[in-house]
């Protein structure tokens, strides 16, 4: 098999499991939208009506997941060997171990109503920046389009910076020594990710050294957010 051939048969394949795997996690969380929807109806506390937020936050981003690699472009290039897709795999769904994890603390409710409106932030902007990088989404290192525009003028790596929001409202929602080691090697993972998805943009796209010199990697500078449409 050639390796333009393999290329298209990986990718293909690839985008299936993603579809399949998501779908499921969006039918999962489409029901527990719905039982945060009655809960929220009948008793209405604040910290209910985040919850729900939250959810329909996470649901979204999982819907533009689906959306966005079904219509996704042929990769123009991906990383070499197995560790780069080990560290993408890892590092995508440490975050649902991170829920399995129980607290080993109960938190008071304005504890309670931040770390909710923490993950309603962390999801509501995955959405937004997902939405941004479009048909260049992939969760492993490949290179699709070079999208500098929206978020991605302001960091090279929008995406895990605002899921981490997220991640930290999990953390406190479920908080434990376990859940903090976990949060921490999470983090370590998604760093490797950005060095491994750099190398392989700055191989595919000669343009791509002069965005990197003049975007920061994940901590924004105090400038004007760009209006462009996206990609």
């Amino acid at each position: 098999m050639t390796g333009p051939r393999w290329t298209w048969a990986g990718d293909l394949f690839g985008r299936a499991g993603i579809i399949v795997l998501f779908t499921m996690t969006a039918s999962a969380k489409a029901q527990i939208v719905y039982r945060a929807l009655v809960g929220w109806w009948t008793s209405s506390p604040d910290f209910e009506m985040l919850r729900l937020l939250s959810e329909i936050a996470n649901l979204a981003f999982v819907i533009l997941i689906i959306a966005t690699t079904a219509v996704r472009l042929q990769p123009l290039r991906c990383a070499d060997g197995i560790e780069p897709r080990i560290t993408a795999l890892a590092g995508t769904f440490a975050m649902v171990l991170l829920v399995l994890i129980p607290s080993s603390i109960s938190l008071p409710p304005p504890l309670k109503v931040f770390a909710l409106g923490l993950t309603v932030i962390g999801f509501s902007l995955s959405a937004y920046v997902l939405y941004w990088l479009g048909r260049s989404f992939s969760i492993m290192a490949e290179a699709r389009r070079l999208v500098t525009g929206g978020p991605y003028a302001v960091v090279r790596h929008p995406l895990y910076c605002v899921e981490e929001i997220a991640v930290i409202g999990v953390l406190l929602l479920n908080f434990s020594l376990p859940a903090v080691l976990l949060v921490a090697v999470q983090w370590a993972l998604q760093m490797r990710r950005m060095h491994n998805e750099e190398r392989v943009l700055a191989q595919a796209f000669p343009d791509y050294a002069a965005y990197a010199a003049k975007t920061p990697k994940f901590i924004p500078r105090l400038a004007a957010w760009p209006a462009r449409k996206p990609a």
